[in-house]
């Protein structure tokens, strides 16, 4: 399969909300391969489907050494107040906010076998699942920042090279 260009903020895609994927369709199985192939490139913890352009549930992510996907995850669970994170994405390229996120997360899913997949952790982890959460729900972590930092942000955005 192929590494896949990143879209980036004011591509339609990526407030669009995924839809299911059905893990026995081959469709499925390459779009996973792509997400593999995407996030292994250096400085990336997640990639969700919508960010290669396919608005579907699905994410793959690398963090800690583990590389992995899941598909048509939910949140199962988050714990602890939110705490402010240096937080970037990939489809903001350049730019970093502090984002609200709990320090704990569990994501429930499936693997391209249908098995469930259960995907938790503090640190990095959480903060990884939660972000690919946003994006399959349409929404950037732009849209979860507090409303001075949001507005720095938007400035930001519409200075950069990329916008």
């Amino acid at each position: 399969m192929s590494v896949r260009e990143i879209r980036v903020f004011g591509d339609p895609v990526l407030r669009e909300r995924a839809e299911p994927v059905d893990p026995a369709d081959p469709a499925t199985a390459a779009l996973v391969q792509d997400l593999l192939d995407t996030v292994r490139l250096p400085g990336r913890a997640g990639v969700a489907a919508n960010q290669i352009g396919v608005a579907k549930a699905a994410f793959a992510y690398l963090v800690d050494d583990e590389l992995g996907y899941v598909l048509n995850p939910r949140i199962d669970e988050v714990r602890g107040e939110p705490q402010l994170v240096d937080e970037g994405c990939l489809s903001v390229p350049d730019l970093g906010f502090p984002t609200p996120r709990h320090p704990f997360c569990r994501v429930i899913g499936v693997d391209l076998d249908g098995r469930d997949v259960v995907l938790e952790g503090e640190g990095l982890m959480a903060q990884m699942l939660q972000h690919e959460m946003g994006h399959l729900d349409g929404r950037l972590y732009l849209q979860s920042l507090e409303k001075e930092t949001r507005a720095v942000a938007m400035h930001a955005v519409r200075q950069a090279d990329w916008f």
